[in-house]
């Protein structure tokens, strides 16, 4: 599924650039629609400064927009170990990832070294763990049991699970939580559809743009730094998709008729380039993809994309630095941070065409 072609041997370094600190976005921007936008067309190098309101003068009737209709879960658990006598201080964190059955989930646990195979874990009155196999870096096996429906306790006791770097409170739980998110299921949100409005949406289709949806669940992935020096090195961790025969007739046709696909995030570009086949043409399915997009990457479907601006070292800035270009992407970042755009989830955003 990976195709990269020969290419340097990139080192994590080579995808750093520096970024002052009170440009980290610690809020969303109200109105939704009135994020900045730095625009840039590939073709002619250019750069335009623009508002997200503006994203209708970009696209044309025949452009297939497509989102990820995920939706976040209130994923950020805090529990007491039942090891620790009658004590009931939540001195434990847990992030589901990954529900792996009806009772088992993939979790991110922290301390990890005191959560052990067999450690019990107390949440509410109705919810209670035991921890049952171990991952990597943290990650734990976890079994529920519940007394209700887990969602709605999860509903109720469960926090958003914010970036470590945005330290403010979210005051509106729906502000991490696209529109058109419908679909139960990730760790994180998708947060280039965070700009979309019902009236933007409605305004594109009358014009002629298609609006098409997948799914990816936003897991391990998102939290998970590059460590090592080669980016050859770093193993992907396995995501959830589905298109279905729908969506990939639209995206289809598009390539076809020589329309431009737009994708809005990169989950939505890990989708569609992870079903892609030899013909450049995509397939119909569901299952895991670990597709890892960096520089040398050869692109068969995406012809444009709307994103956030991205942490330094991340394997989302070598998605964005395989569709431009390593030296453009970091170009392009300096010229945002002269121009104090607002980095990260709760960012500007960017329309790559």
């Amino acid at each position: 599924m990976e195709r990269n072609q020969a290419s340097p041997q990139w080192k994590t370094a080579d995808f750093d650039y520096e970024l002052p600190k009170e440009l980290i976005a610690q809020t969303p921007t109200e109105p939704r629609d009135h994020a900045r936008m730095l625009v840039y067309r590939r073709d002619g190098q250019t750069i335009e400064h623009k508002y997200f309101y503006d994203l209708d003068n970009y696209l044309r009737a025949g452009d297939v927009l497509v989102i990820n209709r995920t939706k976040v879960i209130p994923a950020r658990l805090f529990a007491s170990r039942m090891t620790d006598g009658a004590s009931k201080e939540k001195n434990c964190e847990i992030l589901l990832l990954k529900r792996l059955d009806y009772t088992d989930w993939e979790c991110i646990c922290r301390p990890a070294k005191k959560l052990k195979v067999g450690t019990r874990l107390e949440f509410c009155d109705e919810l209670h763990a035991t921890v049952i196999g171990y991952g990597e870096e943290g990650v734990r096996t976890v079994r529920f049991e519940f007394d209700g429906v887990f969602e709605d306790i999860l509903d109720r006791i469960g926090n958003m699970p914010l970036p470590p770097y945005i330290t403010q409170k979210l005051q509106d739980k729906s502000r991490y939580q696209t529109v058109y998110g419908r679909i139960d299921g990730s760790a994180a949100a998708p947060t280039a559809g965070l700009h979309f409005t019902p009236q933007m949406l409605q305004r594109l289709r009358a014009s002629g743009v298609q609006i098409v949806e997948v799914l990816l669940h936003v897991g391990l992935g998102t939290f998970r730094p590059v460590k090592e020096e080669s980016i050859l090195d770093h193993k992907m961790h396995s995501e959830y998709y589905e298109i279905d025969e729908t969506a990939a007739a639209q995206i289809n046709a598009a390539l076809d008729e020589n329309r431009r696909v737009i994708c809005v995030g990169t989950t939505s570009v890990r989708v569609v380039e992870s079903v892609a086949d030899e013909s450049g043409h995509v397939r119909a399915g569901k299952g895991e993809t670990r597709i890892f997009i960096y520089p040398g990457y050869r692109f068969r479907v995406v012809k444009g994309l709307i994103t956030n601006f991205h942490l330094p070292q991340s394997t989302l800035i070598m998605l964005v630095s395989a569709f431009l270009g390593r030296e453009e992407t970091l170009a392009l970042y300096r010229e945002a941070v002269r121009e104090r755009y607002r980095f990260f989830s709760f960012g500007d955003a960017t329309l790559l065409l």
